[in-house]
C-alpha cells in the first residue's frame, strides 16, 4: 500500500553531526532542491570554531537549520520540527531546541559506549526513556551505508564517508524533494574520482529507497509552493549577493573592480566569489595581511579603479588608520565588515553585531564615514550597489556591514533586470589650467577624482592636513577647523532615502526599530503580535551614517521604541545621543540571531509598561 502523504505549510529541518560529517554540504543540497520546488526558505549555517575539533565532542557538532514553507518566511525559526542527528554529541547538543512531539531521526551506530561518554550521557538516551516524548527514528545510517556500498573497491572509512548522503536521501524522500539536481552536483563534484562518485549515488538512492520501503516511516510530507512575483530565482547567500551587488555596480559605473583583501572569517567566500569573475574586469588580490589589503584598496581608487577591501571586525582594527587616509583624501573606498563575536579572536564561526561604534568612531581624530547595513541574503545585493553609488558620488570611505548570519545564511533572491539598476555616473578630473584639486562640488562637495598621470591635474596628497581647495599642506588653525567641519557636512549632507514604517493601524504605540540580520527575526515577531491582536509598528535602519532625514519625526512619534541588537545596545547609544530619545534595548550576544519567540516577549514586556 502507498504510504499516506501530509501537506504542511511550513518544516523546520536542522542536520547535526561532526564537523567532518558533511551537514554543511547535506543541508546546502536539501535546500538547493527545496528552492527549486518553489517554496520559500531561510537558513542558518552554524559552524564550530575549531577547524577540527575531536570526533565526536560538542565542540565539533556543526549543523544546518532550513525553513521552508508554502509562504513568505523572513527566518531560519525558533524550532527544528525534525532534527538529522549523526552522533550522541549532535544530539545533545541540540535536544534542547526540540519541541516535545517533534522528530528526530538518529544514526544508532554511533551510539557506542565510547561515544556516549565523551559527551556525558551516562545511560544510552535511545533506551532509558528520556526521548519518548519525541518521534524518534534510530536508523543504522553508517552500517546500512557501508552495506550498501559493499561491491565497490572502498575501505570501511571511506564507505562511512557517505553516510550523509544516505542521510539526505531520507529526507528526500520524506519531503517529496526531487533527486535530479543533486545527483547532477555529486557527478560534477566527483567527476575525477568515478569511485567516490559512485559511492556517493549509490548511498543517496539507497537513503531515498530506506525511506520508501521502511515501515519505521510511514508517512512522507508535501509542502506547496510559496507565491511569488514573477521573475527568475535563485537560492543566494549573504556573501554571494554582495559579490554580485558589487560586480554589477561596478558595470554600472564602468570601473574597474579591485579587491584588496585577506582571507578572514566569515568574509573570504566574497574573496572567493570575486576571484571566479574575472570576466568582468575585476583583479583580486590576496594581501599577506589586513593593512596591505586595505593599502592596495585605496591605492586602487587613487588610480581610478572601484576600490574595495573585505574583512571582520578584526581587520576593521587593523585597517583603521589608512582608512583614516581615505577620509583625508576623500576617495572612494569600501569597506566591507562581516562581522563576527568578539573581542580579539573571540567567536570566528558566530555572528554578532558589535562592530557598529567601531565602524562609526574607531579613527583617529575627525574622521566620519558613510556607515550602512545589509539586512537579509538578498538585501546585500542592493546594499552593496547603494555603497558604491554614495562611495563614487561623494568620494567617501563607505563601511558595509554584514555579518555571519545573513552572509552564510540564504533565501531565494529575484534577479533583476539590468537595464532596471540605475546608472552610476563617474566622471575624472580633466586637463585644466591651474586645477584646484579640493574645490567641492557644490550639491554633493564632492573634490575632483584626478587620475594621476592626467597632464595638468598634478597635485598633493597623503595624510597630512590640506588646506581649502589647492590641497597643499596646511598647519593653518583655520583651515583645519574648515576642513573638519566640511568632510562631516559632506557624510551628513548625503542623500538616503527615507525610513519607511510598517504601521497598518496608524496608532501603535510601540515601534520595533531593528538594523542589520535582527530584520527576520523581529518581522515575524510582528507578525505574530498582530496575528494576537497588538497594535505595533515596525521599521528597520539601512542607513546608519548618515540617518535618513525623517528618523527623529519617526521617533518622536512612537512613545517607546524598542531596539533588539546582538550586542549591548551600540545603536540604541547612538539614537538616545542625537535624537534625546529613550530606547528600550534587548540586548544578547551569544552567537546565535534571535528567536521569534524572546522577541515577542520582549515586545508584550514593553506593550504592558
Amino acid at each position: 500500500m502507498s504510504k499516506p502523504i501530509v501537506t504542511l505549510n511550513s518544516v523546520v529541518i536542522r542536520f547535526a553531526g561532526d564537523s567532518g560529517d558533511g551537514m554543511q554540504l547535506t543541508g546546502d543540497r536539501f535546500t538547493m532542491d527545496t528552492a527549486s520546488l518553489g517554496n520559500d526558505l531561510s537558513t542558518l549555517p552554524n559552524y564550530p570554531a575549531e577547524i577540527r575539533a575531536p570526533q565526536g565532542t560538542l565542540l565539533g557538532v556543526s549543523s544546518f537549520q532550513l525553513h521552508f514553507a508554502d509562504h513568505h518566511v523572513r527566518s531560519p525559526g525558533d524550532a527544528p520540527d525534525v532534527l538529522v542527528a549523526m552522533n550522541p554529541a549532535a544530539l545533545k547538543a541540540n535536544i534542547k531546541d526540540m519541541p516535545r512531539g517533534s522528530t528526530i531521526i538518529v544514526d544508532k551506530d554511533e551510539f557506542t559506549s565510547r561515544n556516549l561518554t565523551k559527551v556525558g550521557y551516562d545511560a544510552n538516551p535511545l533506551e532509558d526513556g528520556s526521548l519518548d516524548s519525541y518521534k524518534v527514528h534510530a536508523v543504522a545510517l553508517t552500517s546500512m551505508t557501508v552495506g550498501a556500498l559493499s561491491e565497490l573497491s572502498l575501505s570501511r572509512k571511506e564507505a562511512e564517508r557517505s553516510k550523509n548522503m544516505f542521510a539526505l536521501g531520507i529526507l528526500t524522500w520524506m519531503f517529496h524533494r526531487p533527486t535530479e539536481a543533486t545527483q547532477k552536483f555529486l557527478e560534477a563534484k566527483f567527476a575525477k574520482k568515478p569511485e567516490i562518485l559512485k559511492a556517493n549515488l549509490l548511498a543517496y538512492q539507497s537513503g531515498w529507497n530506506y525511506g520508501e520501503t521502511t515501515e519505521d516511516f510511514s508517512t512522507s510530507y508535501e509542502i506547496a509552493p510559496s507565491k511569488m512575483q514573477a521573475g527568475t530565482y535563485r537560492n543566494i547567500s549573504g556573501n554571494t549577493a554582495l559579490a554580485l551587488g558589487l560586480i554589477a555596480a561596478s558595470e554600472k559605473s564602468d570601473l574597474q573592480l579591485f579587491l584588496g583583501s585577506y582571507p578572514i572569517t566569515p568574509a573570504s567566500d566574497i574573496l572567493h566569489e570575486l576571484s571566479k569573475q574575472k570576466k568582468f574586469n575585476i583583479i583580486t588580490f590576496q594581501a599577506e595581511d589586513e593593512i596591505a589589503a586595505v593599502g592596495a584598496a585605496l591605492g586602487a581608487s587613487y588610480g581610478g579603479a572601484l576600490g574595495i577591501t573585505t574583512t571582520s571586525g578584526p581587520g576593521i582594527a587593523l585597517k583603521s588608520e589608512m582608512i583614516g587616509l581615505g577620509v583625508m583624501l576623500e576617495l572612494p573606498l569600501i569597506i566591507v565588515d562581516v562581522q563576527r563575536g568578539g573581542p580579539s579572536t573571540g567567536l570566528p564561526t558566530k555572528t554578532e553585531q558589535s562592530d557598529l561604534l567601531q565602524v562609526m568612531y574607531g579613527r583617529n581624530g575627525e574622521s566620519p564615514a558613510v556607515v550602512l547595513a545589509a539586512s537579509t541574503p538578498s538585501d546585500c545585493f542592493e546594499m552593496a550597489f547603494e555603497a558604491v553609488r554614495i562611495a563614487t558620488t561623494y568620494r567617501v570611505p563607505v563601511f558595509l556591514l554584514s555579518d555571519g548570519y545573513i552572509a552564510n545564511g540564504s533565501e531565494p533572491w529575484r534577479i533583476p533586470e539590468v537595464d532596471s539598476l540605475p546608472a552610476i555616473s563617474v566622471e575624472f578630473a580633466k586637463t585644466q589650467e591651474n586645477f584646484q584639486p579640493y574645490l567641492r562640488d557644490p550639491k554633493t562637495l564632492a573634490r575632483p577624482w584626478a587620475i594621476p598621470g592626467t597632464p595638468g591635474i598634478e597635485h598633493r596628497i597623503g595624510g597630512l592636513e590640506k588646506a581649502d581647495k589647492t590641497g597643499g599642506i596646511s598647519y593653518d588653525p583655520m583651515n583645519h577647523d574648515f576642513m573638519v567641519r566640511t568632510r562631516a557636512a559632506k557624510i551628513e549632507g548625503i542623500e538616503v532615502p527615507d525610513l519607511i514604517v510598517d504601521d497598518p493601524s496608524g496608532d501603535a504605540q510601540v515601534l520595533f526599530l531593528g538594523w542589520g540580520s535582527t530584520y527576520g527575526p523581529i518581522a515575524t515577531a510582528v507578525e505574530g503580535l498582530r496575528a494576537n491582536g497588538q497594535k505595533i509598528a515596525q521599521a528597520h535602519l539601512r542607513y546608519i551614517n548618515p540617518f535618513p532625514k525623517n528618523l527623529g519625526e519617526v521617533l518622536n512619534k512612537y512613545p517607546k521604541v524598542l531596539t533588539p541588537e546582538m550586542n549591548l545596545g551600540q545603536l540604541a547609544m547612538l539614537l538616545r545621543s542625537k535624537y534625546m530619545k529613550d530606547i528600550v534595548g534587548y540586548n544578547m550576544v551569544r552567537g546565535l540571531p534571535f528567536s521569534t519567540a524572546e522577541l515577542i516577549e520582549a515586545a508584550m514586556g514593553v506593550l504592558d509598561v
